[in-house]
């Protein structure tokens, strides 16, 4: 298996959405988006996958080694060696690539999160660097491009949160803020117990609000010289948004069922999207109340 058939079968297994919006690139920035996604993917599993938290903190030190090796031209494992020949091409910097790990790291050190000051900085080393990275790879002129990139990541991290509030409080998590909590009389044991309460409703659409604040500032932050470029950020938004739509008609009911959408809506959410040009969802995102 090559480094890049190794870093497609993760990409692939992943059933992430993001996989859909790979599929429309040309094959160089795929291969280069693929390898990414699937860096993404190995450091994802050191946290979730690995019980002892000392341990996990070895495999991400381990992976700083091998990053700081891909850079030295020396890479040593699959994934490396795929990332390694569109590093320059695509500006992937590695002060980026570290701030991955680092908030990787920081789901070792602490499950709970005070406020959203918090957990935006989170959410920024979860994902908001990862669009950053991802733009660079699809293709920009205008430097504001940058900021549409991470308050797309942001709002697909927040969904993501929402998606998983049942499967992250049985592994002892809720990134949902505590002051959030405190506002709308939720507390730690209603989530961790799964008490799907009218005030645990309330919070998750306080929460969805916010969600959609960031997808509309992301859209209104998109230059048009570089919407054709960031298409495949815009699929993943069409698929995204959708999941919070699909959370909202459930009534919010994530505490014990993992909600997500078919292959078969994703794909086709992508596809219709590209076909537009995302021009459809970019209009209706605008109109998003936060």
């Amino acid at each position: 298996m090559t480094p890049d058939e190794y870093c497609q079968d993760k990409a692939a297994r992943s059933g992430s959405s993001f996989y859909y919006a790979f599929l429309f690139l040309p094959p160089e920035r795929r291969r280069a988006i693929i390898a990414l996604y699937a860096l993404c993917r190995e450091l994802d599993d050191v946290v979730d996958e690995v019980s002892d938290p000392g341990l996990a903190r070895v495999k991400l030190g381990w992976w700083r080694t091998q990053l700081a090796a891909m850079y030295d031209g020396k890479p040593d494992h699959p994934v490396t060696k795929a990332l390694q020949p569109h590093l320059q091409p695509y500006n992937i910097d590695q002060t980026r690539l570290e701030a991955i790990v680092d908030g990787m790291e920081m789901d070792l050190d602490q499950n709970r999160y005070l406020d959203w000051a918090g957990l935006r900085k989170y959410c920024w080393h979860a994902a908001g660097v990862v669009g950053e990275l991802s733009a660079g790879i699809f293709g920009y002129e205008d430097p504001s491009t940058l900021v549409y990139a991470e308050k797309l990541g942001l709002a697909f991290q927040l969904t993501n949160i929402l998606r998983d509030v049942g499967d992250d409080a049985r592994r002892g998590r809720i990134y949902l803020p505590i002051n959030d909590m405190q506002q709308h009389g939720v507390r730690a044991a209603d989530i961790l117990n799964g008490n799907e309460t009218e005030e645990f409703r309330q919070l998750m659409r306080f929460e969805a609000a916010r969600a959609r604040q960031f997808y509309r500032e992301a859209v209104e932050a998109l230059p048009e010289s570089d919407r054709r470029a960031q298409r495949p950020g815009l699929l993943m938004a069409a698929i995204y948004h959708a999941l919070l739509e699909e959370l909202e008609r459930d009534n919010w009911q994530v505490l014990h069922q993992r909600i997500s959408l078919t292959p078969l809506r994703k794909l086709w959410l992508a596809w219709s999207t590209w076909v537009g040009g995302g021009k459809r969802l970019i209009r209706r995102l605008r109109k998003l109340q936060s």
